[in-house]
């Protein structure tokens, strides 16, 4: 799978720039699909390379151009429309460039090779699974040119991916531009200032900052808590300034505001993006960053002695308060009781004095608890404003230190500059003076190496570029071909509609106005010549004529069903009707190409997760799988059924069926082989016992027989199977059949007695009575047993019973949503010809038209808005509910003629007249 990270060129203005994007390749398009991220279900866009070519620039050795980057290239587009991708590393860049040139050439290749029957998918190899996909196309291909797969195996650059090309990329963070960080040691004071201005005038917001010289900017919001006590609060912070010290990365607590997110940068990465200002001045920067740090630490030594000995006078403070305050308290109580003594005791009762007391000795405490809380809160105010100020003049004096470290830098700058140019002009008199030669051998080798590196990176896009003119022109070369065989291929069928055209208006002329005896009439020839025609067969031609012969209806279908009957000429002329019918309506409809851009961008959200049920994917399920994507949904319909039954099945348990029935056959080993061959006898992937369809059929009709002995075998699991194995392999048959069986079908619907399938068209009847009831009521009066009809589709889900074009529809939506859809479908294929079958009037010509009117029935669209459509509401519950009535109906009728069975064989023994007869079981055994 070809997928990883590069960056596209995107944005309009200052804004344009490189974004990192995910980028998969979809095979079945040939489209560069890019996301946002790996995880990311909808895609931002794509890219066609089928039409696409390629180029990049090869930069000068040891600087690029401006605007020109090292690991771009570019992708032509049709219409003129460039975009501009870029690599990691050049590595990455020349992996994409090789990979997407092949990819394309298999593509375009597989177009030339793909059949041209507009149903079929344009490249074959898209799906790998069952019996469909091994056929070989019905047209000749086109013959490779061997010097120029030479030439592109010559012109091609080995070279392996890194680890942000492949599925293991999307585990990796995308990488980041190193120009994405390009803040100057000058921007990045600004944005303190304008940090430290926006605190000044909210002063009164309750934030804390803190400042790493290691991490990152970063907002720590207090936790507000209830401080019991002030020497509590005095502790916990000495308690946490002893735990910093042990650091690595020492903290400054000030106040900035609240400082965007984007600011919240690495000091390193900020003081080091100022070497981008002179790349060739490295050490004044260095030194500069070097004396920073010298003096933010000691900025730091200072402040943490200071806040030491500020807390340790905190604490004295507190303790004295403390003490005074007891002392008021003791000589305000013992005031108090004097006074109550001297005033009150007189004459006052025992009680009432004891109340007063209690009151007095309430209002003392809750006045001593105010005063406690006003003295901690004038402290914790007081210490507030005592921080703010340290803090302030902290903050003061780091941007007094920030403006002259800039200012220091700038002066160094421009000395190193100064001295650096006086160097210069000194070694460049000095070398001229003493050794002019070894000055100039020393240019003349750089320069040497500079062009040998120029040489080589010339060399690979030369290669590049001329393996890229060399696909394009074969490429042309195909796609010229391709046009001319179209416009052969159109003028002979132009030629052969004229023809039919002359002899339909002789043919017209003549039977408007006959001017000849009934004998001699030319009408008579014009129409034997015209079923002559028809029925000729088609002549071998040679290979390079192929391409010139318009197939309009070939031998066998995509699914390879036979299309026209060898043996009844009436019967061919009906069919190949009947095919031309269904050619001109796949032509002649839009609908299947946007269903089909419908699927290819549904699979495309689902690149990069996996699919789920849901309303939209029904949806696209029910208007018809296209058939390039037929196997892979198949196999994901079964195992979404037979998860369960997967899981606690052990490894190989298929394998393991097989060669239990292979090695000891069951007794159903022997109906299955003389059903074999009239499975499907109209398809040539079961017509002979050599074809690889009968033996992938045996093997799962004889695992499944193995797995379920119950039912064993059942003439209609072979059809069932046939089906399946057309897009699935034997395994995922197996399965496919496993879960119709055990999952769609009810208990005992494949047994000896067929239970389920009785009860099936019982139910199949009060559904008809109440959707259709005209149609049920003509059935009633002519008394017509449409259930003889019927009972077959429900048992083979439709095999042999509608066109194939509208049979794997049907399987589509029954894979899965279950049984309803037969219910669905039997009830919309009365309703498609319900006015027809209303027209017989009698019952011998009504069940005639009922064996064959499914297979004139051409127009799924129709069928498939009506079974999805007009029949709603369709609830499962009510099918349900059905059956559970029916089946217990059907019980008892089976019990009741059970027990007539055993009377009549009673009465058989007893009376000598009824000994000869016997039933047809007895006959059989």
């Amino acid at each position: 799978k070809l997928c990883g990270y590069l960056q596209k060129l995107s944005g309009k203005g200052p804004l344009r720039g490189f974004r990192s994007r995910w980028f998969v390749f979809d095979p079945r398009r040939c489209y560069l699909y890019y996301f946002k991220g790996p995880q990311e279900p909808l895609p931002l866009g794509h890219l066609d390379i089928a039409s696409a070519c390629f180029s990049y620039h090869q930069p000068e050795a040891g600087a690029a151009a401006a605007g020109d980057e090292p690991a771009a290239f570019e992708v032509h587009s049709p219409g003129g429309a460039v975009t501009v991708l870029k690599a990691a590393t050049r590595q990455d860049m020349t992996y994409w460039l090789q990979e997407l040139q092949q990819k394309r050439w298999e593509y375009c290749n597989n177009l030339d090779a793909a059949k041209r029957d507009s149903r079929t998918s344009p490249t074959p190899s898209d799906f790998s699974k069952g019996l469909v996909a091994k056929d070989n196309p019905d047209m000749s291909i086109l013959s490779q040119n061997a010097s120029a797969e030479r030439a592109r195996n010559i012109l091609a650059v080995e070279t392996s991916p890194t680890d942000l090309v492949g599925e293991q990329a999307a585990s990796q963070p995308a990488p980041v531009q190193a120009s994405a960080i390009n803040f100057s040691l000058k921007q990045w004071s600004t944005e303190i200032k304008n940090s430290m201005s926006s605190l000044r005038k909210g002063s009164n917001e309750n934030r804390r900052s803190v400042f790493y010289t290691t991490e990152e900017w970063e907002l720590l919001d207090p936790t507000p808590k209830d401080l019991e006590d002030s020497m509590a609060l005095e502790e916990k912070r000495k308690h946490l300034a002893e735990g910093s010290k042990g650091l690595t990365s020492s903290a400054f607590p000030f106040d900035f505001g609240r400082i965007p997110h984007k600011a919240r940068r690495p000091l390193k990465d900020m003081i080091g993006s100022s070497k981008n200002r002179n790349s060739s001045d490295s050490s004044p920067t260095e030194w500069c960053s070097g004396n920073g740090n010298r003096l933010v630490s000691e900025l730091q030594l200072k402040y943490q002695s200071q806040q030491e000995e500020l807390e340790k006078l905190k604490k004295d403070l507190l303790s004295q308060k403390e003490l005074v305050r007891l002392l008021q308290q003791t000589v305000r109580s013992s005031q108090y009781d004097k006074y109550f003594a001297s005033r009150l005791c007189e004459g006052v009762p025992k009680d009432t004095l004891e109340l007063l007391h209690q009151k007095d000795d309430q209002i003392l405490g809750l006045n001593n608890q105010l005063e406690k809380l006003n003295l901690e809160k004038d402290s914790l105010q007081q210490e507030v404003k005592n921080l703010k100020c340290k803090v302030g003049e902290l903050n003061e004096q780091l941007g007094m230190l920030m403006e002259t470290i800039q200012a220091k830098d700038e002066v160094i700058m421009k000395l190193s500059r100064q001295l650096s140019e006086c160097e210069d002009s000194a070694s460049s008199q000095s070398g001229a003076i003493n050794s002019p030669t070894a000055t100039c051998t020393n240019k003349e080798l750089q320069e040497l190496d500079r062009l040998k590196d120029n040489l080589q990176g010339y060399k690979t896009q030369n290669k590049f570029l001329n393996k890229e003119i060399l696909e394009l022109s074969t490429l042309r070369r195909n796609a010229e071909a391709r046009e001319r065989e179209w416009q052969a291929k159109y003028t002979s069928l132009e030629a052969k509609l004229c023809q039919i055209e002359s002899k339909y208006l002789i043919l017209l002329q003549e039977m408007k106005t006959p001017v000849c005896s009934e004998d001699q009439n030319p009408a008579r020839e014009v129409i034997t010549q015209l079923l002559e025609d028809a029925l000729k067969a088609e002549p071998s031609e040679q290979p390079e004529q192929a391409f010139f012969k318009p197939h309009l209806v070939s031998e066998y279908d995509i699914y390879g069903f036979q299309t026209i009957p060898e043996d009844d000429d009436e019967e061919k002329l009906v069919a190949k009707s009947r095919a031309l019918d269904l050619r001109s309506l796949s032509l002649s409809e839009n609908r299947e190409i946007s269903t089909g851009v419908k699927w290819e961008n549904y699979l495309a959200s689902t690149m990069n997760r996996e699919m789920m049920r849901c309303v939209e994917l029904k949806n696209l399920i029910r208007s018809g799988i296209p058939h390039e994507h037929r196997s892979k949904m198949w196999k994901w319909c079964v195992n979404l059924h037979v998860k369960k039954f997967k899981d606690s099945a052990v490894p190989g348990y298929f394998q393991i069926l097989l060669q239990k029935a292979l090695e000891k056959p069951n007794p159903a080993s022997k109906q299955i082989e003389l059903d074999l061959l009239r499975t499907l006898p109209n398809n040539k992937h079961y017509s002979s016992p050599t074809s690889e369809g009968i033996q992938k059929l045996r093997n799962v009709l004889l695992a499944f027989s193995w797995r379920n002995p119950d039912i064993g075998y059942c003439q209609g699991l072979n059809r069932l199977v046939a089906i399946a194995l057309l897009y699935l392999e034997q395994e995922d048959a197996f399965w496919c059949l496993v879960t119709i069986v055990e999952v769609f079908m009810p208990r005992d619907y494949y047994t000896k007695t067929l239970l389920g399938s009785q009860v099936d068209q019982r139910v199949f009847k009060d559904l008809l009575s109440e959707k259709l009831p005209r149609l049920h009521a003509h059935f009633e009066q002519y008394k017509v047993d449409y259930t003889l009809i019927t009972f077959n589709w429900f048992l083979v889900v439709f095999v042999d019973s509608v066109v194939s074009d509208i049979l794997f529809k049907i399987w589509d939506s029954f894979l899965y949503e279950g049984s309803k859809v037969i219910f669905r479908f039997a009830l919309a294929l009365f309703k498609y010809k319900e006015e027809e079958i209303l027209k017989l009037q009698d019952s011998m010509s009504i069940f005639k038209y009922l064996r064959y009117f499914t297979r004139t029935i051409l127009d799924a669209r129709k069928l498939t808005a009506i079974a999805f459509g007009d029949l709603n509401p369709f609830p499962l519950r009510q099918i349900r509910n059905r059956r559970a009535y029916h089946l217990e109906k059907v019980r008892l009728e089976l019990t009741e003629l059970e027990a007539i069975r055993e009377d009549f064989l009673r009465e058989r023994e007893t009376c000598i007249e009824k000994r000869d007869l016997i039933s047809d079981d007895e006959e059989d055994s």
